[in-house]
């Protein structure tokens, strides 16, 4: 059955900060799936989430890379963080990237991995971040606000629907990262 949380995320730091609780919950073999629109918080979020595993190096979005390793400084789980936005053939692609690490031992984290990885396991986290715009319409239309205003958008509260499938999630209490 899995668990399910929603909150609201009133800032970038409040996300960056939800990243590193949710890190805390992670273990190895676990696939994050990650979803919101372009600016929504999701390198925000990944950012955390790679200080609260304490991995080397800058998370960045991998928009031209597909796929970032970040080894553990601390010992544990290594974080691979996938942009699979032009991966087309989902699951047979990810394997020929040759990552240079084991999946089952790496915390995966999937940007736009809708429909494209959700194969790679059964158990999963999704994650979709929206924009609340002042609870008004759930999504800007296409084309407005977003002309390299990005800074802009920032000071908009989130909603984070955190979604765990599979046995793995069954006994996780995502709703305790709403509090505090």
């Amino acid at each position: 059955m899995g668990s399910h949380a929603t909150l609201t995320v009133p800032t970038p730091e409040r996300m960056g900060r939800l990243g590193r609780e949710l890190a805390g919950l992670l273990r190895p073999g676990d696939l994050v799936l990650l979803s919101g629109e372009l600016g929504a918080g999701k390198t925000t979020l990944t950012r955390g989430l790679g200080e609260g595993l304490g991995v080397r190096g800058a998370v960045t979005s991998p928009t031209f890379v597909i796929a970032r390793v970040h080894p553990s400084l601390v010992g544990g789980p290594a974080l691979v963080h996938v942009d699979a936005y032009r991966l087309g053939g989902g699951l047979d692609e990810m394997e020929d990237l040759d990552l240079d690490v084991s999946l089952p031992e790496s915390v995966v984290v999937v940007e736009w991995g809708e429909g494209k990885v959700e194969q790679l396991s059964d158990d999963r986290l999704e994650v979709r971040i929206e924009r609340t715009l002042g609870g008004a319409q759930p999504q800007a239309p296409v084309g407005t606000g977003d002309a390299g205003g990005e800074a802009d958008d920032d000071s908009d509260p989130r909603r984070v629907v955190l979604t765990g499938l599979g046995r793995r999630w069954d006994a996780v209490e995502l709703a305790a990262l709403a509090e505090g």
